[in-house]
């Protein structure tokens, strides 16, 4: 007999079941009663914690990033530090950036969100850690690094992600800090 799943270990399990299947199926398919089956679970179960799927949705979608979340480097320099973190999104997570994008967009139209809509993801926070440095250090001027600038590389990134579907060769990772991110802000 299967152990009886409580609290945060069923939550998990439930929230894992539900990644599993916007991955699966994308937003459009995905429905609270999927979400039972491939849970192990019963309707009552799940509607205690959410009321509707886009409640879910957004449950899964933090329960996600809070996985995801990288570490924010520290080499010294604007230029290591952004490449190195984009060179681990790069590397580890070309599935969450496509599940995200692609299996998500009827969730952001019909919720009037925004893939980059915060949800307790990190990356904000990281890169204002990875910013607030090089302005200590004298790197790059305060006033440049208005939001779209701060975001530009990592939302480069993603475009190049989005449109190959494979990871981004590196050279391509150091023409976008190079030649259009740090003349921006030098």
């Amino acid at each position: 007999m299967a152990e009886r799943r409580r609290g945060p270990a069923l939550e998990k399990a439930l929230l894992d079941a539900a990644w599993e299947e916007l991955t699966a199926h994308g937003y459009a398919r995905f429905t609270m009663d999927a979400v039972v089956q491939r849970a192990g679970t019963s309707p009552p179960v799940l509607y205690r914690r959410w009321s509707d799927r886009d409640a879910l949705v957004r449950a899964t979608l933090q329960h996600v990033m809070k996985r995801a979340l990288l570490d924010v480097p520290d080499t010294g320099s604007l230029r290591g530090d952004v490449l190195t973190l984009m060179r681990e999104i790069n590397a580890t997570r070309i599935e969450l950036v496509t599940v995200m994008s692609v299996q998500l967009a009827d969730y952001h139209r019909a919720t009037g969100t925004s893939p980059d809509a915060p949800l307790t993801s990190g990356r904000k926070e990281a890169v204002d850690v990875l910013y607030d440095r090089a302005v200590r250090r004298g790197e790059v001027r305060a006033e440049l690094l208005t939001d779209r600038i701060r975001s530009l590389p990592f939302d480069l990134l993603r475009h190049e992600l989005l449109t190959t579907f494979a990871p981004v060769p590196d050279d391509v990772l150091e023409e976008i800090v190079d030649t259009v991110f740090l003349p921006l802000v030098r």
